[in-house]
This record gives C-alpha cells, sequence and structure tokens, in this order.
C-alpha cells in the first residue's frame, strides 16, 4: 500500500542548538539520533493536551520536521514561538514523499521515503489500513483537548528522556498507571453498515460511555471504529450499545491475537 504523502508540510531546523531546542519541545529523545535516523513525536501543551503529531529526520547539518498540512501551522508558530536566545533558525521546504504500509503496524512504524509515489493507494483503501491500526487522525480522533494516554499515541511518549512541555502532568498520569477515564479503544460491530462518527455508546456502567470517532467497514473485521470507550468498558472482550447495534471493544491495532 503506497501513501502519498506530497502535500505534507516540512520545516528544515538549523543552528547550533537545534537538537537542544527540539528536545525540550518533544515528547520523543532527539539527543539519540543519528545522521540519518528518523522517528514521530508529539507537541504538548504545558498543561499536557496534544498540540501536534509531527515525525523528525536526523541529517548531519541540520533536522528535518515533517507534518501533515492541517499540523503544519500549529506546529511552525508553537516552535517559532518558543525561539528566543537559542541559536536555531526554521525554513519551509517542500518534497516529495511516501510511505509504504506493508503490514498495520507499517502504519505507527514505516519509515518515510523522499521520492514520487509511484502509484497512489486510494483515500478510502488508506482510511480503512489507518482504523484497522488504530492510529488517531488529529481533528477527526484527537484534538488539543486530549491527553496522549488516551490514545495508542503514548507510543512516542518517552518518559526516560527528561524534561520537555508538558512532562509533569503526563508523568504524574503514567506513575499512577497512565490510564485516564476513557480510551481511544477499537469497536467491532455487528451489522454491515459503519457506524456513524459522533454517535454515542453505553457500557454496563455509564448510559453515557463513549463515543465513535472514525469508522469504516474493513474487507477482514467487517464494521469497524475508533472510539472513546469510558475505563468500565475499555478492556478488550467487553460489550457496549453503539445507538441500536451491539460492539466489542478490541485491542488496538486490531489484531487476531
Amino acid at each position: 500500500m503506497n501513501v502519498d504523502q506530497s502535500d505534507w508540510r516540512h520545516l528544515v531546523v538549523t543552528g547550533a542548538d537545534r537538537v537542544r531546542f527540539l528536545n525540550g519541545m518533544v515528547t520523543s529523545n532527539i539527543t539519540t539520533m543519528a545522521d540519518g535516523d528518523w522517528l514521530r513525536t508529539l507537541i504538548l501543551s504545558h498543561k499536557a493536551r496534544l498540540l501536534s503529531i509531527f515525525d523528525v529526520h536526523a541529517f548531519a547539518d541540520h533536522l528535518l520536521v515533517s507534518c501533515a498540512p492541517e499540523m503544519y501551522e500549529i506546529t511552525f508558530e508553537t516552535l517559532d514561538r518558543h525561539i528566543v536566545m537559542d541559536d536555531v533558525e526554521l525554513e519551509d521546504a517542500s518534497m516529495a514523499m511516501h510511505t509504504v504500509y506493508e503490514s498495520v503496524e507499517d502504519v505507527w512504524s514505516a519509515r518515510p521515503i523522499f521520492a514520487e509515489c509511484a502509484q497512489a493507494s486510494s483515500a478510502d483503501v488508506i482510511e480503512c489500513r489507518r482504523i484497522e491500526a488504530g492510529m488517531p487522525r488529529f481533528g477527526v480522533d484527537v484534538s488539543d483537548a486530549n491527553f496522549p494516554f488516551e490514545s495508542q499515541l503514548v507510543r512516542y511518549v518517552d518518559y526516560l528522556k527528561g524534561c520537555f512541555t508538558g512532562q509533569e502532568p503526563v508523568a504524574r498520569v503514567h506513575a499512577r498507571g497512565g490510564g485516564g477515564s476513557k480510551r481511544l479503544c477499537g469497536l467491532r460491530a455487528t451489522g454491515d453498515a459503519p457506524l456513524a462518527a459522533g454517535t454515542e455508546l453505553s457500557t454496563a456502567e455509564k448510559p453515557k460511555g463513549g463515543y465513535v470517532t472514525s469508522s469504516v467497514v474493513s474487507p477482514k473485521w467487517g464494521s469497524i471504529a475508533l472510539a472513546y470507550v469510558h475505563k468500565s468498558a475499555w478492556e478488550p472482550g467487553s460489550t457496549v450499545k453503539v445507538g441500536d447495534r451491539e460492539a466489542t471493544v478490541m485491542s488496538l491495532p486490531f489484531s487476531d491475537s
């Protein structure tokens, strides 16, 4: 599956302080990156709310920040605003990029390729793979109202790296077991139609136990969705009601195990 990312935006980050500066802004450890390395990371607010999701590529003389178009403005503004006495410069750049998903896990871990996408997969096929992987989309499944530990984005938080913006609230929750009151989970619903985004779900303990954020009919799994589920029912195998349909809570990514 080929994912065309020609519409992604890029920032070239230069200057002697670039690694120290960016490391203090994001949830991943930039200081361990060598020339040619790549990782995905997050920017959080001081209250640990999610602001941005983007990729970082390390080169000998610069860092490259790459993000989906809807993430560019907030990413640039947040980074630019925090450059005070730092020897750091940001420069907009454009380049061809795509990613190949050979498995569901690749949605999380496949390294982007800086080249034209020869034969891009359809948007519907890519969306299905995204939901099967449990990858949240900003503005659809997550927003600046969410914490990273409410979804699988917590994968991109390095609790051992040292200080970063939003670290203290995230560390406190992690020390208490890493949970909140809700979590973005997978749902596998009865019926053949996709679940409507925004549909509320109920659990045995909570009449308003969550809501659907995105859904698709998967060739393998049937009607599946990403949905916020109250902690009383977020364990895989739990049954919830979604409108007049039943759904089983699934672990993410969707798998047979």
